[in-house]
């Protein structure tokens, strides 16, 4: 029997949607891209040409065009398209309600980070998805980056041995102009600033190479872009096991993105995986032996700050909806940087440490 392929629709058609485009091409063996959705004629035409030109007017290219989500979930109801998984690209503020209204429809869900803007709308994604029998993954790619698999493995290994501190640099550039390019951009009710739109890839690795996370402090600030969110934010933790961590993250990086990077000094081993997007080791000390060109293999270049993991991360996501298989982020692992930013927005709001729950 052939293969059944995965029919994937695309909601928001803002720049990331053309990674998304790019992965399902690269795995259009396993899936179509069915649909693309967004209430911007221009972003929505965009993003069609885009895929038209990537699939190389392919006879099998019959993606549809859609200017209203309720439209698309309409046709889905009366069976004029099959919709297996739809990816949301849209702003934050709206994923959960966009999430939850699929789920009821038995649409598995895939979200861009962050998942939601509180705790709260990010738990009850999770309710009604499980309510509804259906799968909800969150996109963090950066978990597929050569460096930083390299780098989890060789802490769970402890070649690390006791680490005593962690420290994360987002040193990044976001124009004025960025944030004019809509009017959603850096608002609190459906962007967030520094900490949940850009930085939430960074901080998802908190948890996810260390371990769960005591407390946090945090000041957060608004220097030089006009509007509601921060553009600056330093935050210090304090992990469960008693590792000390701090992180910087500004968007007034003058005058281009500069470091993305992470630290981590133990008292076996230290290691810097830097560059502009954490493609590569800036440093590396082990006591144990370990193979210097195997490491540095590990570096790439990048296209631009997203990395390169979309297309795994979709390979990822094919293999669970078809085969049961685990995948790198769902809704409850999606959660956990939602957890530390929140608490961080409340720690610079009172002036105190607050334990994450």
């Amino acid at each position: 029997m052939p293969n059944i392929k995965t029919n994937i629709a695309i909601l928001g058609c803002g720049r990331i949607s053309k990674s998304h485009i790019a992965a399902i091409h690269k795995q259009k063996e396993k899936c179509n891209l069915i649909a693309l959705c967004d209430t911007s004629e221009h972003n929505l035409d965009s993003a069609f040409e885009y895929a038209k030109n990537l699939f190389n007017n392919d006879e099998n290219f019959k993606t549809l065009k859609f200017n209203n989500f309720k439209k698309l979930l309409s046709e889905k109801n009366k069976n004029k398209i099959k919709i297996d998984l739809l990816v949301i690209c849209t702003p934050s503020g709206l994923h959960p309600a966009q999430s939850i209204e699929a789920a009821k429809h038995k649409i598995n869900i895939c979200t861009e980070k962050p998942m939601a803007l509180t705790v709260k709308d990010g738990r009850e994604m999770i309710r009604i998805c499980k309510d509804e029998k259906v799968k909800l993954f969150v996109v963090k790619q950066n978990r597929l980056n050569s460096t930083l698999k390299d780098l989890k493995e060789r802490i769970k290994q402890g070649k690390f041995g006791r680490i005593g501190i962690v420290n994360l640099n987002v040193f990044w550039h976001r124009p004025q102009s960025y944030y004019e390019q809509a009017d959603w951009r850096g608002t609190k009710k459906l962007d967030g600033g520094a900490l949940m739109n850009q930085a939430s890839h960074y901080v998802d690795l908190l948890e996810w190479l260390f371990g769960p996370i005591e407390s946090v402090s945090a000041t957060l600030a608004t220097i030089s872009r006009d509007i509601e969110s921060e553009d600056t934010a330093v935050l210090n933790f304090k992990w469960k096991d008693g590792t000390l961590g701090s992180m910087a993250v500004t968007m007034i990086t003058y005058p281009k993105n500069i470091e993305g990077s992470i630290t981590v000094i133990g008292d076996k081993g230290s290691a810097k995986v830097g560059g502009e997007a954490l493609n590569k080791y800036e440093f590396f000390f082990f006591e144990d032996t370990f193979n210097e060109n195997e490491i540095n293999s590990t570096n790439y270049k990048i296209k631009n700050v997203y990395g390169s993991g979309h297309y795994e991360y979709y390979e990822n996501m094919i293999d669970s909806l078809t085969n049961n298989g685990n995948p790198i982020c769902d809704g409850e692992s999606g959660l956990s940087s939602i957890k530390i930013i929140n608490a961080a927005y409340l720690s610079s709001k009172k002036g105190e440490r607050i334990l994450i729950n």
